[in-house]
């Protein structure tokens, strides 16, 4: 079992649970550093978003 199914395993049908998750951290984040970072950080939390969504369908 590599570490894809297990990511697979524990999201399961919870994707959008874990979709809030990942926007919350990402405002916890731009509240800790500089406003000039905001897009970098949204960014980088669509990427994971994404990442989730693509676990999720296959």
């Amino acid at each position: 079992m590599g570490i894809l199914d297990k990511l697979k395993g524990l999201i399961g049908g919870n994707t959008d649970k874990v979709e809030d998750t990942i926007d919350k951290a990402a405002d916890v984040a731009k509240d800790k550093i500089p406003d000039e970072h905001d897009d970098k950080v949204d960014m980088a939390a669509d990427k994971a978003e994404d990442v989730v969504d693509g676990l999720d369908g296959d």
